[in-house]
């Protein structure tokens, strides 16, 4: 069950950039500024929570940022968390890197290696060059049957990877 769970989050954080760039019929969103001078932040803030109700990776990922802000006098670390894990599930890379450092120090969440190796891996494939270094200090942490599992699950996601690759290509 918990392969099954982590190979479909996985596979989500891996197809969703791909899926994006594929449909591009769909019409950008409206988005959101924290920090636009013009506006109040309660105003900015709730458009930011209403664009990401409604499913937009970038203000989610903004959110995550707002609520793990140490400037932030009301930091709320598993709020961030929670924005980060859904920006993430749509393959937003920042906010994969950011949830998978969470997950590494143990902030806002429950620290889990694994799922840190994990998620700091696909935030590497999805452009975050700092991630991989991070993966790999993760991983010397790690007992070596975790990092095995690590690795199956990661090879489980590939695999899925590419096989939606060679659907899309057989639309085209």
């Amino acid at each position: 069950m918990i392969r099954l769970v982590g190979t479909v989050l996985l596979s989500t954080l891996l197809l969703s950039p791909l899926m994006a760039s594929a449909n591009t019929l769909i019409s950008e969103p409206a988005s959101c500024e924290l920090q636009q001078a013009d506006n109040p932040l309660s105003l900015n803030l709730a458009l930011c929570q209403q664009l990401a109700k409604l499913g937009d990776a970038n203000a989610q990922y903004l959110l995550g940022d707002y609520w793990s802000a140490d400037v932030q006098e009301n930091a709320d670390l598993a709020t961030a968390a929670n924005w980060y894990e859904q920006a993430s599930a749509q393959g937003n890379a920042q906010a994969q890197w950011k949830l998978g450092q969470m997950y590494m120090q143990g902030q806002g969440v429950h620290k889990n290696l694994l799922q840190a190796y994990i998620i700091l891996k696909m935030a590497s494939v999805n452009g975050i060059d700092e991630a991989l270094y991070q993966a790999d200090e993760v991983a010397e942490q790690m007992d070596k049957r975790d990092l095995l599992l690590a690795n199956q699950i990661l090879g489980q996601v590939f695999q899925s990877y590419l096989a939606e690759l060679k659907t899309l290509d057989s639309f085209e």
